[in-house]
C-alpha cells in the first residue's frame, strides 16, 4: 500500500478517542497540520501575502493624506489656491482608496482559491488515505464519524485558509502599523496603553483556550449525529419495517440538542472573549486618544495631527475586534484540523512490504496452504477466531468450508486477503507467504463474491466493470451472460446503462449476487472466494447460478462457504469448522456417513427442506 501524499508520521493505528476533547488544549499550533498542504502553493501564498500587505499600506497610508489635507490643503488664504490644494489632495485620497480596491480584491480572490485548493487536497488525502485502512480500523470507527470530519470539519479548515487567516494577518498587519504610527506621534501616552494591553492578552489566552476545547467537544457532537444518521439510513427499511422511524428521530434528536448545549457553551464562551477584548482595548486606546485631544488644546500637536490620530485609533480598535473574531475561527478551525490529522496520521497494521516476494505464474488456479494459524479478532481478542487451522488447497480444487456461525469460516477469507494478519502460523499462496507479497498483487490474484453482495450507485456496465475496469463493454456482457445476468439487465429500462440506484434498490434480492458474480468472473482470477454466494437465490436463480458457478470453476481454486447442500456436494473436499477448529474433512459422502457435525448439520438442513 502506496504512502498517500502529506502523510504525517504516527503509530496509531485508529482514530483517537472520542475524550480526547478532554485533553490539554495545544490552542492554534494544532493548525500546522496544514502545513504540508500549504507547501505546494508558495509561490500563490506569496502573492497573497504581498497583496495582503499592500492593502494594509493603503489603509495606512489614508492616515497621512488625511493629515496634509487638514494641514495643508485648508491653510492657503488664496481661494484659487486653497481649491487646487484641496483638489490635489482629494486626488491622493482617491488614489489611496483606488489602490486599496485593488490589492483587497487580489487578495480574495487569491485567498479563496488557496482556501478552496487546499481544502479539496485536504479532503482527498484523508479519504484516499482511510479507503487504505485494514478492516479493524472500521472496527473501532464509525462511518458517519468520518463522514463528519471529511465535511464539517474540511468546511471549517476551509473558512480560515480562504478567509479568516488571511483577515487575520491583514489586520496584524494594519494593527502593528497604527500602533507603531501612533508611538511615533504620541511616544508617552501610546507606551501607557502599550502596558494596558498586555494586561488583556493574559485573560485572552486562557478563555481561547476554554473556546478551543469547547470547539473540539461540538465538533465531535455533530459527528455522533452524523454517525447515527449515516447507520439509520443504511439500514431505513428495517427501520420502517420495525415502525422505529419516531424512536430513531427522537435519538437523532436528542443527539442534536446535546451538539447545541456544547454548541451554546462554545458560544457563550467565544462571546465573552470577543466582548472583553474589544471593550477592554477600546477603554485603553479611548485613554490614549483622550491624552491626543488634551495635546490639541495645549497647542502641542495640529488638528491635522489629531485627525489622523483619531483614524489610526480607529484602524488600531478595528483591527483588534477583528482579530478576537478570528481568533475565535482559528481556535475551532485548530479542533477540526487536529481531527483531520488524527484520521490522516493513522496508520494500518496491514501494509505492503518494503521489499516484496513476486507471485509466480498460474495455470489452473492458484495453491492455498494455511499452516497451524491462530486468530483473534483485535476487537474481541479474548475469543480466539481461529486456533491451531492447517488446510493444503491444491491448484484447481473446489474445497467448501461448512459449520456453524461463529465457526471461522469469512475469518479464512479475511486472512486469504490479508485484511487482518494472522497472531501464529503462516499462510502461502502459490507458495508465497502473503506477509511478503504486495497487498495489491495478492489481491488482484483472488476473486470474491460477498455475502452481502454490494453494487454500486452507478449503472450496471459499470458495477460489473468494477471488476477489471480496462475490460471492453463486449467482455462485461460475457460476463454478465456467464452468470445469467444479461437477459433481467437487457430487460431494464435502458439495459446496461440503467442506474442501478444507492445499494442496488432497483434489482431483486436474486438479481444482486448475479452482479457481484458477474463482477468476479469478468476480474477472471485464479483463486475464487465465494462466500454463501447464493444464499440470498430462490430455487430457480440458484440453479442458474450454479451453472455459472461451475464455469467460473473450471481452471482456477475455489473456496467456497455455504450451508446449502446442492452446493457443497459439488465441492472436492468439505472442510468443516467448529470453535475456529477443523473437525472434519472429506466428500459429502464420507462425513455424511461419519456421523459427526456435518451430518447433523445436513440432516438438519434435510428436515427443514421436507417441512417446507
Amino acid at each position: 500500500m502506496s504512502t498517500p501524499p502529506h502523510a504525517l508520521p504516527s503509530d496509531r493505528s485508529a482514530v483517537a478517542p472520542r475524550d480526547a476533547a478532554a485533553a490539554p488544549a495545544k490552542n492554534v499550533r494544532s493548525l500546522s497540520g496544514l502545513l504540508p498542504f500549504l507547501r505546494p502553493y508558495r509561490g500563490r501564498i506569496a502573492l497573497a501575502v504581498l497583496f495582503l500587505v499592500g492593502a494594509a499600506a493603503s489603509t495606512l497610508v489614508f492616515p497621512i493624506a488625511l493629515r496634509s489635507l487638514i494641514d495643508q490643503g485648508l491653510v492657503a488664504t488664496d481661494p484659487g489656491e486653497r481649491m487646487m490644494a484641496l483638489r490635489e489632495h482629494f486626488f491622493a485620497l482617491f488614489a489611496v482608496g483606488a489602490a486599496l480596491g485593488t490589492f483587497s480584491a487580489l487578495r480574495f480572490y487569491m485567498v479563496t482559491w488557496l482556501g478552496e485548493r487546499v481544502t479539496a487536497d485536504l479532503r482527498n488525502a484523508v479519504y484516499s488515505h482511510v479507503v487504505q485502512q485494514s478492516p479493524e480500523f472500521f472496527e473501532t470507527t464509525q462511518t458517519g464519524e468520518v463522514l463528519s470530519r471529511l465535511t464539517t470539519d474540511t468546511t471549517l479548515v476551509q473558512t480560515v485558509v480562504g478567509s479568516s487567516l488571511s483577515m487575520g494577518l491583514r489586520n496584524t498587519v494594519m494593527g502593528i502599523g497604527a500602533m507603531v504610527m501612533l508611538i511615533i506621534t504620541n511616544p508617552y501616552v501610546m507606551s501607557q496603553v502599550l502596558g494596558i494591553l498586555v494586561l488583556v492578552v493574559l485573560p485572552s489566552l486562557y478563555f481561547g483556550r476554554r473556546v478551543r476545547k469547547l470547539s473540539r467537544a461540538s465538533q465531535d457532537r455533530v459527528a455522533d449525529s452524523s454517525a447515527i444518521a449515516a447507520e439509520v439510513l443504511n439500514a431505513i427499511p428495517v427501520v420502517q419495517s420495525y415502525t422505529q422511524e419516531q424512536r430513531e428521530a427522537q435519538r437523532f434528536d436528542r443527539s442534536t440538542e446535546n451538539a447545541f448545549a456544547t454548541a451554546v457553551k462554545r458560544t457563550r464562551m467565544r462571546s465573552f472573549l470577543v466582548a472583553f477584548i474589544i471593550t477592554a482595548t477600546f477603554g485603553a486606546l479611548l485613554w490614549g486618544l483622550y491624552q491626543g485631544t488634551q495635546a490639541v488644546i495645549n497647542g502641542q500637536i495640529s488638528a491635522g495631527h489629531l485627525g489622523e490620530t483619531v483614524v489610526y485609533v480607529i484602524i488600531l480598535v478595528s483591527s483588534v475586534a477583528v482579530l478576537a473574531e478570528v481568533y475565535g475561527d482559528l481556535l475551532r478551525a485548530a479542533g477540526a484540523t487536529e481531527r483531520l490529522m488524527e484520521l490522516h496520521s493513522a496508520r494500518s497494521p496491514i501494509v505492503s512490504p518494503v521489499r516484496t516476494t513476486p507471485l509466480p505464474p498460474t495455470r489452473g488456479g492458484s495453491t492455498v496452504e494455511i499452516d497451524n494459524v491462530s486468530f483473534r479478532y483485535p476487537s474481541r481478542p479474548q475469543v480466539p477466531a481461529l486456533s491451531r487451522v492447517s488446510l493444503s488447497v491444491a491448484a484447481g480444487e473446489t474445497v467448501a468450508l461448512v459449520g456453524p456461525s461463529g465457526a471461522g469460516k469469512s475469518t479464512v477469507f479475511h486472512l486469504l486477503l490479508r485484511f487482518y494478519d494472522a497472531g501464529e502460523g503462516s499462510i502461502r499462496i502459490d507458495g508465497v507467504p502473503v506477509r511478503e507479497a504486495s497487498l495489491a498483487d495478492l489481491r488482484q490474484r483472488i476473486g470474491i463474491v460477498p455475502q452481502d453482495s454490494v453494487v454500486f450507485s452507478a449503472n450496471a456496465m459499470e458495477n460489473i466493470r468494477y471488476g477489471r475496469p480496462d475490460a471492453s463493454d463486449a467482455e462485461v456482457i460475457a460476463a454478465a451472460k456467464s452468470a445469467f445476468a444479461h437477459d433481467f439487465l437487457s430487460a431494464l429500462p435502458e439495459g446496461y446503462q440503467t442506474f442501478l440506484g444507492e445499494r442496488g434498490v432497483r434489482l431483486s434480492g436474486g438479481q444482486r449476487p448475479r452482479i457481484a458474480i458477474a463482477r468476479a468472473m469478468l476480474k477472471n482470477p485464479p483463486l475464487l472466494l465465494l462466500d454463501e454466494a447464493t444464499s440470498a437465490l430462490d430455487a430457480e436463480s440458484e440453479r442458474m447460478v450454479q451453472a455459472a458457478l461451475e464455469s467460473a470453476m473450471k481452471d482456477r481454486t475455489t473456496l467456497v462457504i455455504a450451508h446449502r447442500l446442492s452446493t457443497v456436494q459439488r465441492a472436492d473436499r468439505i472442510v468443516v469448522l467448529e470453535a475456529g477448529q477443523i473437525v472434519e474433512v472429506g466428500t459429502h459422502t464420507q462425513l455424511s456417513a461419519a456421523g459427526g457435525l456435518y451430518a447433523r448439520l445436513a440432516a438438519m438442513q434435510f428436515d427443514m427442506q421436507v417441512a417446507s
